[in-house]
């Protein structure tokens, strides 16, 4: 079968290797569709702390069953499925304590550990979730990213009937207002530089959208929100700019979920935290129930994916994909591999 091995950065190879088999307790998934995160973005840069060279990626994926283990239930050829790509070693404090998610030892595949870049891919059957037969392959590739903002929301006391600012309206603050919504919000307002990235928001009937460079996002709030503002902000650009605004725009006592992944150590202005009572909550990735819950969301229509998929490629034209991210930032959402061709 088919690899794609990025070999150093901004360099992906092909490889011809021996088709993966499932082991008793594995399930061999024929992969369809692979998503490109901003991570992986960082990775092709070489700017990821935690992945060395070479890197077998993909993570957020989708794919049908086309082999299973002896010892494998409740799970059938021609089932499509997501995975849950992350690597536990279930014996930490964490893990222990069923926060298996921020595992000491984590290691997430096509980071630390192969990922899902071949035409075929054997794993953990408890690690495969079902999707329905009408969920498209690419829904089914953005249930990671999706599961990603309902374990942020997840960290605040929950969010039916309140107000969620989210700065940033690149896919995964796009998602976290479609989430909020989907999951009982009141309303959602998002924030952006890119009237692309607003445009796109307007398109997934997010209710309010704001470019802060054309209008004041303190007066926005009022207008939108009224005097009391919002009820939570989540942070899902990862600057100093965005950090600032959520702090200082923050009403007091207000949950600040920081989502976006800081590639500089930005200076915060931690009186104004303690003055304010603020509450800065970190959230990583997700566990299962947060994976379901996005499956859920996409099932039930409460999230519209379609503005978000803003392009694809052809399996052999993964390097093509990155390429082009880089030469189409803000207009580049979510771009799919096609590894199938089907």
């Amino acid at each position: 079968m088919k690899q794609a091995v990025m070999t150093e950065p901004g360099q992906i190879e092909f490889r011809e290797v021996e088709k993966h088999s499932a082991g008793p307790d594995q399930v061999l998934i024929k992969i369809m569709r692979i998503g490109i995160c901003g991570s992986d973005i960082h990775v092709f840069h070489g700017k990821h702390p935690y992945t060395s060279y070479p890197v077998v990626q993909g993570h957020e994926v989708s794919g049908q069953i086309v082999e299973i283990g002896s010892n494998v239930q409740n799970l059938s050829i021609g089932d499509k499925v997501t995975i849950q790509p992350q690597v536990f070693c279930d014996e930490c404090y964490s893990c222990r304590h069923g926060n298996y998610h921020i595992c000491d030892y984590l290691k997430v595949m096509g980071f630390q550990t192969t990922g899902a870049a071949s035409e075929y891919f054997a794993v953990d059957a408890s690690k495969a979730l079902k999707l329905s037969d009408s969920m498209s392959y690419e829904e089914g590739a953005m249930v990671e990213p999706l599961a990603v903002v309902a374990h942020a929301l997840r960290r605040t006391a929950g969010v039916i009937g309140k107000k969620i600012l989210i700065l940033g309206a690149g896919p995964i603050g796009n998602l976290a207002a479609q989430a909020a919504m989907g999951l009982g919000a009141e309303t959602a307002l998002i924030t952006d530089i890119s009237n692309y990235r607003l445009s796109v928001a307007e398109k997934c009937r997010i209710p309010f959208r704001v470019n802060p460079n054309e209008q004041k996002l303190g007066d926005a709030l009022i207008d939108f929100f009224g005097p009391d503002k919002a009820d939570v902000i989540l942070e899902c650009v990862g600057t100093r700019d965005t950090i600032d605004q959520a702090i200082t725009l923050a009403r007091k006592g207000t949950d600040i979920i920081v989502v976006g992944v800081f590639g500089e150590k930005p200076k915060v202005d931690m009186g104004l935290v303690q003055d304010h009572e603020l509450r800065l909550i970190g959230t990583l990735m997700y566990q299962k129930n947060d994976l379901l819950t996005a499956i859920d969301l996409i099932e039930k229509s409460k999230v519209d994916l379609a503005p978000l998929i803003t392009d694809s490629f052809s399996f052999s034209e993964y390097l093509k994909a990155y390429r082009y991210i880089d030469e189409q930032k803000d207009r580049s959402m979510k771009v799919m591999i096609n590894v199938q061709g089907e």
